[in-house]
């Protein structure tokens, strides 16, 4: 059975709960909780990219799995509770990357698909198996060079599986990650009783067997293997996980707005059960100072946090001509960088070394609105300074010029922009490169959300999620 998404809530309660003179004053308690080396070692975007503003990014991840943080097997009695097998994977289901500002009221956090198509070391493949791939590959090492060691093996190669997420998730968006805080079944169950549960809201009434989802429509408060299910829902929703990784915000933005302007905080009776939850249930990263991190948190409102979701290619894309019903998430990385760059408010991460740097012009001679900035967006995440230079006379094909002086670099934006037709051209000013978006271009950037080159628009990009808005849902 598949467990997706639904556990990441522990980690935001981890952070959230931070924030007020009485957390400050308790955090001595989480001394002992479990910790991994995921943050040493190095990081796959260039240091020098780190935040000047202060602010930090967080990566929070939600896993697969049937174990307690120390590797113990949970339960029968919670593995009944949560409607779970007796095995789960080594995938991570969930995973976002949250945004926690310096001195700013706003928070913000974009949800990565878990099936989302990248590359990564043995060969592209979905973003959740970056966890099993590091794992197994660190496991192989440590045997190979003689270790037999099993305890040892097994925490050795899950720091290397929680290092290998991260990387992938820096490759993919160019954000660099800070902290890491991981969650699993365990601690979603016992987080959320120790809240008191969290209010939702649907659109109307649901039902399904898969996740154990039942339930009316309206506002509701729900708790424990309920709130599992509400979150685990993918049958009989649009958009199947795009559906579900709403749900997981919607849930997430409430539970935020629960614990960060309701009683929670102030009941010692519930402080204490959110304290035991999490040191029972929550991995974080080796280096992250609980105490510093209370600074970051004094501007946090209930009302601080929003949700969104990284804009994605193709959602249905057929990635093996072998097994034309195998689908993933397809990703520009491109894209993606932008967006996150944009939505956190950094530049874009710097061109590989040899990179041209053109001024590059986008112009829309089609019909579809906002194309020629959401392709300039693309291109700044290439390196090249893209702007968008408004409408053309309309035309059905695309094309990029450029002056003779520019041949190398103009062959690079069309090849960028899904292989466009490249010309040289005496009326285009020196150093510059005009693209003209035809009313047929397909490319990256054709929509947020939608498609390029691979498949058409399934949905628009959703508005974003707030911990202080209705957020009702289907």
């Amino acid at each position: 059975m598949r467990i997706a998404g639904k556990v990441i809530a522990g980690a935001l309660s981890t952070v959230v709960f931070a924030g007020t003179a009485y957390g400050f004053s308790t955090l001595s308690a989480l001394d002992d909780i479990t910790r991994s080396d995921v943050i040493g070692g190095g990081g796959s975007v260039d240091e020098g990219q780190k935040h000047a503003d202060g602010a930090m990014d967080i990566l929070l991840v939600g896993r697969d799995a049937r174990t307690d943080p120390q590797g113990n097997p949970l339960p029968q009695s919670v593995l009944q509770e949560l409607r779970a097998g007796a095995n789960g994977d080594d995938l991570t289901d969930t995973l976002i990357v949250l945004r926690i500002p310096d001195g700013q009221q706003e928070v913000k956090a974009f949800s990565i698909p878990r099936d989302s198509y990248v590359s990564m070391p043995g060969g592209k493949g979905k973003i959740n198996a970056a966890f099993g791939r590091g794992k197994a590959a660190e496991a192989s090492r440590l045997r190979a060079a003689g270790e037999t060691d099993k305890n040892k093996i097994e925490q050795e190669s899950m720091t290397a599986a929680r290092k290998a997420t991260r990387q992938a998730v820096e490759d993919l968006t160019g954000v660099v990650i800070d902290h890491y805080a991981e969650v699993n079944l365990l601690s979603f169950s016992e987080i959320s009783k120790a809240v008191g549960g969290v209010e939702v809201c649907l659109k109307k009434a649901t039902k399904d067997e898969n996740s154990g989802a039942d339930f009316p429509a309206g506002k509701q408060r729900l708790s424990g293997g309920a709130a599992l299910a509400f979150v685990r829902q993918r049958d009989n929703l649009p958009g199947t996980d795009f559906g579900r990784m709403r749900r997981q915000q919607v849930f997430l933005a409430s539970m935020a707005h629960e614990v960060l302007s309701a009683g929670t905080l102030a009941d010692p009776g519930k402080l204490s059960d959110l304290i035991d939850a999490v040191k029972r249930s929550v991995v974080l990263d080796q280096s992250w100072n609980i105490m510093d991190f209370v600074g970051k948190m004094r501007g946090v409102s209930g009302g601080g946090i929003q949700f969104t979701t990284i804009p994605v290619v193709n959602p249905d894309y057929r990635y093996d001509r072998s097994h034309p019903t195998a689908t993933a998430v397809q990703v520009d990385p491109a894209q993606v960088k932008a967006f996150a760059a944009s939505l956190i408010g950094t530049a874009p991460p710097a061109a590989p070394a040899g990179q041209p740097r053109a001024a590059v012009e986008v112009s829309n001679a089609g019909e579809a609105a906002g194309l020629a900035a959401r392709v300039a967006d693309v291109l700044k995440g290439k390196g090249f300074a893209a702007t968008a230079a408004g409408n053309a006379p309309e035309q059905r094909t695309s094309i990029v010029r450029y002056p003779a002086a520019l041949a190398a670099e103009g062959a690079e934006v069309a090849k960028e922009l899904g292989g466009l037709t490249a010309k040289e051209s005496a009326d285009v000013p020196a150093g510059h490169i005009q693209v003209v978006l035809g009313k047929v271009y397909s490319g990256p950037g054709v929509s947020d959300g939608g498609s390029a080159a691979g498949g058409p628009v399934k949905a628009d990009q959703p508005q974003p999620v707030t911990s202080d808005g209705d957020n009702c849902i289907d």
